[in-house]
Order: structure tokens, then C-alpha cells, then sequence
């Protein structure tokens, strides 16, 4: 008998699959509670031994990254997915530092959110504690891996990893890595858990296994992270998909904005911080946009244009479509875009809320007005004055390696790291205090 999804899905889930997932949630927890109990120190010690792992194993881990590569070149990956797959000697070197990076960063178990003595004396804190078991689901991103672990171990916390299929022999290498470290260490190795069989099966019985698990938090695609949003019994942090525009104001500096565009779309465009959509105030449209569409299509972009923005496209030797009315909220992942024009602040503002996904938005402007309407009616993680949107990083904001950006608003919103993988204890002391 297969075990049917909550709420009369018609999915069903093999109850081997189950089984063997629930087996190895419970070990993580029992890892978890070793792991709550370290001082930062500990914490540290192990961060930096799994950096010095991960690099020992790089040969190994670019070999392994090569088979996802080659495999999925044969299956037709797009090129903006096999970015996101690959990696190199350099890469590797990149994610063990993200891994020193976090055990530089403060330590947020036990920090003291707030607290008082009480008239009666009784004394309370609410103090931050960890999640205990997280699970993470993710496709073609094999720094992920990295970056969770090290994310969840700084924050006392066991992972369970379900990397997407195309990534397998990279995650596989990457997770024996640090897995190995561990057990050096005298660490529980189920503080990390790559889940290598079950096939989507293994998906759904993480992100159902409610009891065992605390927390999933899917980094994907759309359809990856609603199918978990949709279907998970596990509490969810909803991630990372940026339909993100920049809007060039009638009041903005025409040079900053040139320079905003061109990196928001093209620095990494297959990532969900890239800017996927150009709208232009109509009045500075002559003098802003065929500069603008030039250096787009001369860094390889295609763009995806509204009726009135064909001649600037004709004219810049943009390779151009009409654009539909999809194309406007479609997140790309690569050299595309979408552009149009606008009258004012205010239609500009109606498009991000049609068409966004609350990531990030980005308003160049001069008008300080704009500004601060911009930043206050704009709904969003992130917003950005007289700046790229691919600012919104846990990197770039100083977190160190994220576990993702929230895009919904309960509990973690933006760039997640350490904190967001805590949650909170109240602590009561008393002396004899009866009510």
C-alpha cells in the first residue's frame, strides 16, 4: 500500500521511501541535539576542519562535478543551467571559504532577543535557540550544499539535502567530503544527510515527514518551490524566485542608470537576483534608451520589448520579440529581458505589483520623493535606490553564505542566514513564584 498525500492529493508516496527517510530524520535529530549543545568555538573548530576537507577534496569533487556536466550537456541543459552546475578548482575554493566565512560570523544561539524582571521577580528572556532538523530541497546548485551545512552547523542544526538529480555526483562528492570531516572530528555525521535515493519520492516524504522535521525550505525554480509551498505538512520558508525590475525615473542620473541596467541584468543573469524587466519613465526614454539597448545587445541579451520600444530595439541592433503579456513576469535565467515604458511613478509601481514576485525592485532616481515613495509602497525583500538589484545576497549584505531569500514575510524575509535558522525559548526564573 502507497502512503496518498495530505488533503486528498492524488500523489502517492512509496512507503519504503518513507521509511527510510523517517530513519534517517530521526538520526538527524539525534545529531541535533549534540550539535545545540557546542559552544561557538566547537561550532568554529568544525567549520574551518570541513573548509580544509572540502579543499583537500577538490580534485575529486571537479572530477564528479564533471560527470553532472557531461551529463547533462547530452540531456540539452541550457548553458544558464550549467552555470549554475559547474564547478572548478576556483569554485570549490569559494564554497570551503564560505565555510571560514561562517565561523567568523557571530554565533546567534543564545543570544538574548529580549527580556525584563517582572514586578513579582520573576525573571524572563526570550533567547534563540535552533530549529533542530532542517531540510533542504534544491536543483542545480551544488554550492547550496555547502552553504546549508555550513549555514546549519554554525546554527546547531542537522540538514537533510535533496539536491536535484543533475547535480548527484557533484552533491555526492561534496557531502562524503564533509561528511568524512565529521567523523574525523568525532562530530555525528548525521548533522549532514544527503538524500541519494527515492527519486522525487524522497522529496515528498521530507517535506511530509512532519515531527521529524522542522523546516524545508525549497531553492529552486517556480514550479519546485510551489510544489513544496503547495504540498509540504512541514512548516515552509518560501524562496528565490525574482521577477526584479529596474525602474529608470524621469529624475534619474542617465549614467548610473546605464551602469545599474547593464550589471542587474548581465553580471550572473541565470541567477534569481538578475533583473528580468526594464521600465523606463517616458521622458528620459530618448535620451536613456538607446544607450541602454545597445550595451544590453551588445552583452548578447534578447530583449522582449512593449509595442512603443521596437524602433529604440531596431535602432540599438537589439535582437528583439514583442513582448506578451507572460513574458513580462517571466523570470528568465539567462541573457533575456523584458522592457517597457511608463508615465510615472506611479505606473511603474502598478507593473511591479502585477508582475513581481517580491524579491527584489530597483528605482534609479535623483528625486528623493521618488525614493522614499518607491521604498515605502513598493512591496518586496528588498528594495534598492541607485543600486543593482544583484546586490541582494547574504554575501553582500555581510551574513556570510545564505541559505536562500525569502520572499514570503513570516518569520525570515530576504537574504536567510544564521538567525532565520533559529527560532526562540522563552526562559522563566523564579524563586519559589506560584500564581
Amino acid at each position: 500500500m502507497r502512503t496518498t498525500y495530505p488533503e486528498g492529493m492524488s500523489q502517492t508516496i512509496d512507503p519504503a521511501v518513507v521509511e527510510q527517510v523517517t530513519a534517517l530524520a530521526v538520526k538527524a535529530r539525534v545529531a541535533s541535539r549534540r550539535l545545540a549543545l557546542m559552544s561557538r568555538a566547537e561550532k568554529d573548530a568544525a567549520l574551518l576542519l570541513l573548509a580544509d576537507a572540502l579543499d583537500a577534496a577538490a580534485p575529486a569533487v571537479v572530477a564528479a562535478n564533471a560527470e553532472d556536466i557531461e551529463r547533462g550537456r547530452s540531456g540539452g541543459m541550457s548553458e544558464s543551467l550549467q552555470d549554475r552546475l559547474r564547478l572548478d578548482e576556483a569554485r570549490v575554493a569559494a564554497v570551503a571559504q564560505a565555510l571560514r566565512d561562517v565561523a567568523a560570523l557571530p554565533d546567534p544561539v543564545g543570544e538574548i532577543v529580549r527580556g525584563s524582571t517582572l514586578p513579582n521577580g520573576l525573571q524572563i528572556r526570550q533567547v534563540r535557540v535552533p530549529m533542530g532538523v532542517v531540510g533542504m530541497i534544491y536543483e542545480a546548485r551544488p554550492n547550496v550544499t555547502v552553504d546549508a551545512a555550513g549555514l546549519a552547523l554554525k546554527s546547531g542544526n542537522a540538514v537533510l539535502l535533496r539536491g536535484g538529480s543533475a547535480a548527484a555526483s557533484s552533491n555526492h562528492a561534496l557531502v562524503e567530503a564533509m561528511r568524512g570531516s565529521l567523523a574525523a572530528q568525532g562530530l555525528p555525521v548525521d548533522a549532514i544527510t544527503l538524500l541519494e535515493e527515492g527519486g522525487r519520492d524522497a522529496a515528498r516524504a521530507l517535506m511530509t515527514a512532519r515531527g521529524h522535521v522542522d523546516l524545508v525550505i525549497p531553492r529552486g525554480g517556480a514550479d519546485l518551490i510551489q510544489t513544496v509551498v503547495r504540498e509540504s505538512t512541514v512548516p515552509v520558508i518560501e524562496t528565490g524566485v525574482g521577477v526584479c525590475h529596474v525602474y529608470v525615473d524621469r529624475a534619474a542620473d542617465l549614467d548610473k542608470a546605464q551602469a545599474i541596467t547593464l550589471n542587474a541584468k548581465t553580471h550572473r543573469p541565470s541567477v534569481c537576483n538578475a533583473a528580468e524587466s526594464l521600465l523606463v519613465h517616458r521622458d528620459v526614454a530618448d535620451d536613456f534608451l538607446p544607450k541602454a539597448l545597445t550595451d544590453l545587445a551588445g552583452a548578447g541579451v534578447r530583449l522582449h520589448v512593449a509595442p512603443e520600444v521596437t524602433a529604440y530595439a531596431e535602432a540599438a541592433g537589439a535582437a528583439y520579440a514583442l513582448a506578451s503579456e507572460q513574458d513580462f513576469g517571466t523570470e528568465w535565467h539567462g541573457l533575456e529581458m523584458s522592457v517597457a515604458l511608463v508615465d510615472d511613478l506611479d505606473q511603474a509601481m502598478d507593473r511591479i505589483r502585477r508582475y513581481g514576485t517580491g524579491h527584489t525592485e530597483a528605482i534609479v532616481t535623483e528625486d528623493r520623493g521618488a525614493a522614499r515613495r518607491f521604498t515605502a509602497e513598493v512591496d518586496a525583500a528588498a528594495v534598492m535606490v541607485n543600486a543593482s538589484t544583484r546586490f541582494t545576497d547574504g554575501g553582500e549584505f555581510g551574513f556570510g553564505a545564505e541559505i536562500g531569500i525569502s520572499t514570503q514575510k513570516l518569520h525570515a524575509r530576504g537574504p536567510m542566514a544564521l538567525p532565520e535558522l533559529t527560532t526562540t525559548k522563552w526562559i522563566v526564573e523564579g524563586d519559589g513564584h506560584t500564581r
